[in-house]
């Protein structure tokens, strides 16, 4: 029995296959999904990234659910008020954990190795996070967030962009939190934990010599 040799398949020349082989260059699997991190990855510092992935993640469901159920049932039912109060202390530790995270990562220069992006994409994440943080305060639906509104439409108002972020205009603030500042966050994170897995942790100053001394230890945490 004769057996033939495989026909040789010629790479994909079309913008499919030119864009799967800069996906799989850019990000390989192994840099995406390793099993071991440098053995700096064990100290504190770095727990704070991916506290603040965890809270964000409690954010958006108990979001969601509030989203899904409207204002008359977190302000009337008992089980309401539990969940909006969870979405409320998940967002504050969000953003102390993100504001411990970003101090953490300035003083060791997190920019560093080719990861200004990781950087960049961090900080943006940030100014989103106040911008989803303050549309949420306003949409309250009680008192405190009538306060809100009517100090922040002043100072708005100053800036000449009242006419079109409206603070007063509870639907729109209401978009703006649960629709499109989501929408802008998921994707600065997205991009800025792909630059993470990419360009891995930024190590701290001098250690590249504990590297040489020390092994690897497997991976805790992904950040």
């Amino acid at each position: 029995m004769t057996v033939e040799a495989p026909v040789p398949v010629e790479p994909s020349t079309g913008w499919t296959g030119a864009l799967r082989r800069r996906v799989v260059r850019d990000l390989p699997p192994d840099e995406l999904l390793p099993d071991k991190q440098p053995v700096y990855v064990a100290s504190w510092i770095y727990v704070f990234g991916v506290l603040t992935l965890a809270a964000l993640l409690v954010v958006l469901v108990s979001g969601g659910i509030l989203a899904i159920r409207g204002p008359q049932w977190w302000h009337v039912s008992s089980t309401g008020h539990f969940v909006n109060s969870l979405h409320l202390w998940s967002v504050e530790m969000f953003m102390a954990f993100m504001v411990i995270h970003l101090w953490a990562k300035f003083f060791m220069a997190a920019w560093r190795g080719k990861r200004a992006m990781t950087w960049v994409t961090g900080a943006l994440s940030f100014l989103a996070s106040i911008g989803a943080a303050f549309t949420g305060y306003l949409v309250q639906s009680n008192l405190d967030a009538q306060w809100i509104s009517t100090q922040a439409k002043d100072g708005l108002n100053s800036v000449g962009i009242g006419a079109y972020f409206n603070v007063l205009d509870f639907g729109q603030m209401l978009m703006w939190h649960i629709v499109l500042l989501p929408l802008v966050m998921g994707a600065i994170i997205g991009v800025h934990v792909l630059q993470v897995r990419r360009r891995g942790v930024v190590p701290p100053f001098g250690a590249e010599t504990m590297e040489e001394t020390a092994p690897e230890v497997p991976r805790q945490v992904t950040r």
